[in-house]
């Protein structure tokens, strides 16, 4: 009844996990539709320089041409030409200066020691000077503005009348029209001033009275630069968007005829035309409908995907929900930008998805999971083609770009190789558009540099998630394989013994696994923590035992196997404590399987011959080696081990004790779980054989007489 009871509960904790499977990926689903543009696409694709590979295209109505980008262009610069600046009269200006020199004037004259020439030319300088003022405000003084002064105009190839420009006086709500040639500058207003004193045949001190005057020349018609951008504004919003009309009933598009420009804009003006309507007259029920299927699709063939080929994903809701809560982001932001008009979708940084799940999962995952994203993309995005093109294309680039991430730097090399395909890419679209490299606009490069620069905050991204739903990254690893790390440093310090022996087999493990193929990173990681539970007992291990004196003596051969086979479990207690995470406890746990600790075994069999054995004391908990990583581990660490007790290592000496280890744990049956073939055993051997044979350390060899060797793992 109890096992009946256990498959029961099995049975409904699956369907439990399936249930809350499906109802995240239908709420993933019903989200992604809400993102969705709700309108119709038009349904042919085209691009300029390509031939029309479908029938002929008849317009359905009448429907106007919309201008290029060049036109737009080239109309605003026409367009900005023909205004004029506003200018306004300050006419206070004028009136104080010039009642500032006639309060002044008195001054001057006596400090100039003027009053030789007699108190009444005084009068007569002082109307002169009033006379001139008057004048040349009356006229005008302004400060020419270099951006209409040469509008339109080739600075090196002009003459100084060309640079004059018209422009509007605006005083008391009446506009005047003007120009600069009519009007002084400061400059000019001096030298006017400075000429008429010479003429004057009642002015003695012709100089003197120049140089007062310049001190009360200033600006009366100030440049408006609020009113002539309104001018401007308005002049611009009067610009017509469309030129010419395409008929009802006229060919558009002929079939296998190049698209050339005229017929691109034309498409492209039915394109908006249609989409404006449908968005107006269209039902979106079944637009909404037609997306649900289209979503449901995409999500349906991923979680296929998932469940044929990384089953150990499917099974685990946390990582489906990753998936889905990164799929459903990137979109969202996607259609944000889209609703928010941004210039560029390109500065998105679509390339960080795959980089997320390329250092979470593995290649094969991340470019499934950029396919599908890229391809619900497509149903939104104006110039799909160019988008899946691009997008795909960069993100096969940013997976491939760090299949083995070992170094910090490949992030910034990886976004360099990501900038330069999608720089590559563009280039290579343009000229098949347009074939001419003079219709490159080189600006539009920028969106890409941005959305590289943003897609390094993947990498943030990924701590994050590794947090919060216990994933462990390749980066992760990186950190853990750090010897500096707070326990390997105590390991060295409390069993250096242990510690070299750790190093010995990840440097094994390492290049088998890279042999073979498998994860190297993990397999170093579980290496050098996979002894940590010899700190509780060091000097039990005969690896750190120094002085020659073995604890080992004092204690019965069930004793002795107890406390050897306890670093096991101890270890699992020091890496929970140290929150180090599961994949790398694994290795703790598996790396002696469910082998036997023969020494004491044998010892106790022959001490108590009579005496039945229970080899369960002897025999350690397990599991098994369960993968490649932890069954070359286990290879390893046996290997090192044994091969420390060779009194003369030599070639023959070495391949026995290699084939020896391995061939006893085939036959204790402890691969049988992991995913590992005799193929792969037999590779591992042959690199274990070379390793071995560069390396000379000594290790005592057990004394059957004395209980010194309890060590042996």
């Amino acid at each position: 009844m109890a096992k009946l009871k256990i498959n029961y509960s099995g049975e409904k904790n699956q369907n439990n996990s399936f249930l809350v499977k499906f109802a995240m990926v239908i709420l993933a689903i019903v989200l992604i539709g809400i993102f969705l543009p709700k309108q119709p696409r038009f349904r042919y694709e085209f691009q300029k320089g390509k031939a029309w590979n479908h029938d002929n295209l008849i317009s359905p109505y009448n429907f106007a041409i919309l201008k290029t980008q060049e036109e737009l262009i080239r109309d605003r610069e026409q367009i900005l030409k023909t205004v004029q600046p506003v200018y306004t009269l300050n006419a206070s200006a004028s009136k104080e200066q010039i009642d500032q020199f006639n309060t002044d004037i008195a001054e001057k004259w006596q400090i100039g020691n003027m009053d030789t020439l007699g108190k009444g030319n005084l009068e007569t300088y002082q109307n002169v000077g009033n006379a001139l003022l008057n004048y040349v405000y009356n006229r005008g003084i302004v400060s020419l503005n270099n951006r209409y002064q040469n509008k339109g105009l080739d600075p090196e190839n002009v003459d100084k009348t060309q640079r004059e420009y018209n422009f509007t006086l605006i005083h008391e709500n009446i506009a005047q029209q003007k120009n600069t040639a009519d009007i002084f500058t400061i400059e000019s207003a001096n030298q006017y001033i400075h000429q008429s004193v010479a003429k004057n045949t009642k002015i003695v001190r012709k100089a003197w009275l120049s140089e007062i005057l310049k001190n009360y020349v200033t600006l009366n018609y100030i440049f408006d630069e609020n009113l002539t951008n309104k001018v401007e504004q308005n002049a611009l919003a009067n610009i017509s968007s469309t030129r010419g009309v395409v008929q009802k009933g006229e060919l558009i598009a002929e079939k296998d005829k190049i698209i050339n420009n005229e017929t691109y804009q034309k498409l492209e003006s039915l394109r908006k035309v249609f989409e404006d309507e449908a968005r107006i007259s269209g039902n979106q029920n079944f637009v909404a409908i037609g997306q649900f299927i289209m979503i449901s699709m995409c999500i349906a063939l991923l979680m296929v995907f998932l469940y044929f080929f990384r089953s150990s994903i499917y099974e685990n809701n946390r990582l489906v929900m990753i998936i889905l809560i990164v799929i459903i982001a990137m979109l969202g932001v996607l259609s944000w930008a889209l609703n928010m008009k941004i210039p560029n979708l390109y500065y998105i940084p679509y390339c960080s998805v795959p980089i997320i799940f390329r250092v979470l999962f593995d290649t094969r995952v991340a470019l499934n999971i950029h396919l599908l994203m890229v391809l619900i993309a497509a149903l939104f995005v104006p110039n799909s083609y160019e988008f899946v093109f691009l997008q795909f294309i960069a993100g096969m680039v940013s997976i491939y770009s760090i299949k083995t991430l070992v170094k910090r730097e490949q992030f910034l090399v990886s976004s360099l190789i990501i900038l330069a395909t999608y720089i590559v890419a563009y280039v290579g679209l343009v000229l098949t558009r347009n074939g001419s490299f003079s219709n490159i606009y080189w600006v539009d490069i920028a969106p890409f540099i941005v959305s590289v620069g943003l897609t390094l905050l993947a990498y943030p991204l990924i701590y994050a998630f590794e947090r919060l739903f216990g994933i462990v990254s390749d980066l992760t690893l990186m950190e853990l394989t750090n010897s500096n790390s707070r326990i390997l440093r105590e390991l060295s310090l409390k069993a250096p013994g242990t510690f070299q022996h750790s190093l010995q087999v990840a440097n094994l493990a390492e290049a088998a696994i890279y042999k073979i193929g498998g994860n190297p990173l993990l397999v170093r990681a579980g290496a050098l923590y996979h002894d940590i539970g010899k700190m509780s007992n060091p000097l039990f291990f005969i690896e750190n035992q120094r002085s020659g004196t073995n604890p080992h003596e004092e204690l019965t051969p069930e004793q002795s196997a107890q406390i050897i086979i306890s670093h096991v479990h101890k270890g699992v207690e020091m890496a929970k404590k140290s929150l180090l995470p599961e994949v790398v406890i694994d290795f703790i746990r598996t790396h002696h399987g469910t082998t036997r600790v023969d020494f004491f075994y044998n010892m106790f069999v022959k001490n108590n011959p009579d005496k039945l054995v229970d080899e369960s004391i002897f025999r350690y908990p397990g599991p098994v080696p369960f993968s490649k990583e932890t069954a070359v581990l286990m290879m390893a660490d046996s290997v090192e081990a044994a091969s420390r007790a060779l009194k003369e290592p030599s070639e023959e000496s070495i391949n026995k004790l290699v084939d020896k280890i391995i061939d006893y744990k085939i036959t204790q049956r402890q691969f049988m779980n992991a995913n590992i073939t005799m193929r792969d055993i037999t590779e591992v051997s042959d690199i274990f054989k070379a390793m071995l044979k560069s390396i000379y350390h000594v290790r005592i060899d057990y004394d059957v007489n004395k209980r010194s060797s309890a060590a042996m793992p």
